[in-house]
């Protein structure tokens, strides 16, 4: 049995009359950037979320740079990044004009580990990015702890985590500012590129729409020199579409890691994913571990399973950052994991034949 790594057609197919009604009316009234369509989006996105202000705009990383930029990241800052990301998290201090500084990650959720975050700390810190990775919230309680000590500003990289919890409290609420992604792929995903930053704070959440929006609020008043990243109309609708269906798609995905666990329990070398106590995981991705990752992806590959890397060089290892000779031993744990992780199927429209079928393949590369 083929088994692919995500299917976003078969989703499509789940809730294809409210896709192709939205498409047709914003194509009917030609609201093909901003108007109704984003703003009824943006409402009901933060309401979602749990939180005051969203601000859209045309993706993910754009939303890490446009918090930045809000909260007067300037050359010479130092922001504090986990070392196992997409480069997002990090190429975007430096876009902002700010300097990367990468800290290792717990051995386990792959998240921000706080018992280091102090020792990476220099008189130049102003920030910290942790972020929720593969949908596991970071454990926002001790990294809160640290960023109100030393009065730094916390934007949490909420890309694969819609919906995830901390405590009972949904990550993006903690911070000065949220992340979002709806890469396609993602556990809310439109059918292009788009994302958003939210915040509870007025003042920022004026400055990021302003900025975004070459300068202004308002067409033609340009208070500042600003970008153009905005969240299309067709998206928005789509997304409008899609939003009430998260929270079942999310379960959905809870039962299928739940299931994993059942059926690849006890097979030898492979490393099943830890959700940390107080966390509420939303599996974005099911990240496996064997130390012979690289093995094991072709031969699932070779049954039909595909199969992804999430990410198979750690930030600080990336030639793109060469610059800053760092070796193995400085981030022990990323560099560990990235030659052990793989990433295998996992989406709300998984059958169980097609689970199934990832367990027995994984099962007969260890027999």
């Amino acid at each position: 049995m083929n088994v692919p790594f995500a299917d976003l057609h078969a989703q499509y197919l789940t809730i294809k009359d409210g896709i192709d009604a939205a498409i047709a009316n914003v194509i009917k009234t030609s609201a093909f950037i901003r108007g109704s369509y984003v703003q009824e989006f943006e409402q009901d996105f933060a309401a979602a979320m749990k939180i005051k202000h969203c601000v859209s705009c045309a993706n993910g990383t754009d939303s890490l740079y446009i918090a930045m930029h809000g909260l007067g990241v300037k050359p010479g800052d130092e922001v504090i990044v986990p070392a196992h990301s997409w480069i997002s998290t990090s190429e975007t201090i430096t876009q902002a004009g700010g300097t990367v500084v990468f800290c290792d990650t717990d051995a386990k959720t792959y998240t921000l580990d706080p018992v280091q975050l102090e020792a990476k700390m220099t008189p130049r810190t102003v920030g910290i990015i942790p972020v929720h990775l593969y949908g596991q919230p970071a454990d926002m309680g001790a990294i809160m702890a640290v960023a109100r000590k030393h009065k730094l500003w916390v934007i949490e990289d909420c890309a694969q985590a819609h919906l995830a919890q901390w405590e009972g409290q949904q990550v993006g609420t903690f911070g000065n500012a949220a992340s979002f992604s709806f890469y396609p792929g993602k556990n809310l995903g439109a059918m292009g590129d788009a994302g958003a930053v939210c915040t509870n704070d007025d003042g920022l959440a004026a400055r990021m729409g302003r900025f975004a929006r070459h300068g202004g609020l308002t067409k033609g008043d340009h208070q500042i020199e600003g970008i153009n990243s905005r969240l299309d109309g067709l998206q928005a609708a789509i997304l409008s579409v899609k939003l009430p269906h998260l929270v079942g798609w999310t379960q959905r995905r809870q039962e299928l890691a739940t299931n994993y666990g059942f059926l690849l329990r006890g097979i030898n070398g492979l490393g099943l994913p830890v959700t940390a106590p107080g966390r509420e995981h939303v599996f974005h991705l099911y990240v496996i571990q064997h130390e012979m990752r690289d093995a094991l992806a072709r031969h699932l590959n070779g049954l039909g399973v595909q199969t992804v890397i999430s990410y198979p060089t750690a930030l600080p290892f990336l030639p793109a950052y060469a610059r800053f000779g760092h070796q193995s031993g400085d981030f022990p744990n990323a560099h560990r994991n990235q030659s052990r992780i793989l990433s295998i199927p996992i989406f709300p429209e998984m059958t169980e034949a097609q689970q199934q079928a990832v367990a027995d393949a994984i099962r007969s590369f260890s027999e």
